[in-house]
């Protein structure tokens, strides 16, 4: 029997991505997914593999959307021939197969969603990276129950502000970003009132996901004048941006009497960290999340945990389930031609930063009607 060979996006040394036409298409084991893919989108955590990875020639890419071609063992949720969205384990030293960046992807079940036929695959290539991110630092870091459907008998009600008694407000640093507007539509679900940063040109969009209150990152008052809306009672705050400057901001904005909780995406600084005793501070690694050891350079490696995996099947399942009712909207995205070959000049368009939106890649040979670009 002819082994069966795709195209694939390749680590190597030095942090560059090898194109080759030739790489192996593995059969998927237990729990998993093989997928044509249709698109690629690509996440910060991109950018950044190349300087922490330890696995030369594997497979590189985190998010992808396609068509299921086969299941493996025990697979229950999907079936050949369903449309998903999900989360590839890219770069990963111990399965080279694994990433998104292939027109064959091999995807875990506990990792994938089913997208609606309104949907483009475009739209779904945006997703896996930023609901794990998001759920994990809302549920495990924040301390936040999650949407999940046996959690609520009605999250329209919830996401509409019908229930006024919920009243307990969640700062969100980089409202537009894509994990950012993530988060503040599974805030408003869970019942919570988020308030976001952004510029003020995304200050219309960020309210239209459930923000409260929006508030200009710019503005050297941001702080002061999250801390007088909330009236000096926030205790939460997830930083989509990460950097010293907004760790400050969120810390003089945490309530001066109660301290509070704070979650980043990546490592914290410790300077700042230790300014406030009060506030508790961590940061998120959506690697995490598939059970195993991460085994990546200094900080970036993280011990097994078992339980973020049965987190992870609950976290897609239910933002499945969100988006078949229509409650939860994709963030904001760029269409990119050139399909995987363009794919390195994009990455290194987010090193240099100033993108707007996430930048996804269809894949010439497999677009579907309704594609589009938001």
């Amino acid at each position: 029997m002819a082994i069966r060979t795709r195209q694939a996006l390749l680590s190597s040394p030095g942090g560059q991505l090898e194109l080759v036409s030739h790489a192996q298409v593995p059969a998927p084991g237990p729990g998993m997914l093989l997928c044509r893919t249709a698109a690629v989108g690509l996440n910060p955590a991109d950018a950044k593999s190349g300087d922490y990875t330890l696995s030369s020639g594997s497979v590189s890419g985190f998010d992808f959307a396609g068509e299921v071609v086969e299941v493996g063992p025990g697979v229950i949720r999907f079936r050949a021939g369903d449309r998903v969205a999900g989360f590839a384990y890219g770069y990963n030293p111990d399965d080279k197969y694994m990433g998104a960046f292939a027109d064959m992807v091999l995807a875990a079940e506990d990792f994938a969603l089913r997208i609606p036929p309104e949907w483009s695959f475009e739209q779904g290539a945006t997703l896996g990276v930023v609901v794990a991110t998001a759920g994990l630092a809302i549920s495990t870091y924040l301390d936040i129950p999650l949407p999940f459907p046996d959690a609520k008998d009605d999250l329209d009600a919830n996401h509409s502000g019908a229930n006024p008694d919920l009243s307990e407000y969640v700062l969100v640093s980089g409202g537009a970003t894509a994990t950012g507007m993530i988060a503040i539509q599974l805030l408003r679900l869970s019942g919570f009132q988020p308030v976001a940063t952004c510029s003020p040109s995304s200050m219309e969009l960020v309210r239209s996901l459930g923000a409260v209150a929006t508030f200009d990152y710019r503005s050297p008052t941001c702080a002061a004048d999250v801390k007088t809306f909330t009236g000096d009672s926030l205790q939460r705050a997830l930083d989509c941006v990460t950097s010293a400057e907004t760790m400050s901001m969120c810390y003089a904005a945490i309530s001066s009497s109660t301290g509070g909780r704070y979650v980043a995406l990546d490592p914290v600084s410790l300077h700042v960290k230790y300014t406030r005793r009060d506030v508790s501070a961590d940061w998120v690694l959506a690697l995490s999340m598939f059970g195993t050891p991460v085994k990546l350079a200094g900080v970036y490696g993280r011990p097994a945990s078992p339980a973020l995996r049965e987190l992870a099947a609950k976290v897609f399942s239910m933002a499945e389930g969100l988006i078949a009712r229509g409650a939860l909207r994709e963030p904001i995205f760029q269409v990119r031609e050139g399909g995987l070959g363009a794919v390195e000049m994009g990455i290194e368009e987010l090193r240099r930063g100033g993108t707007h939106g996430k930048l996804v890649y269809p894949l010439a040979d497999f677009r579907y009607p309704g594609s589009s670009s938001r």
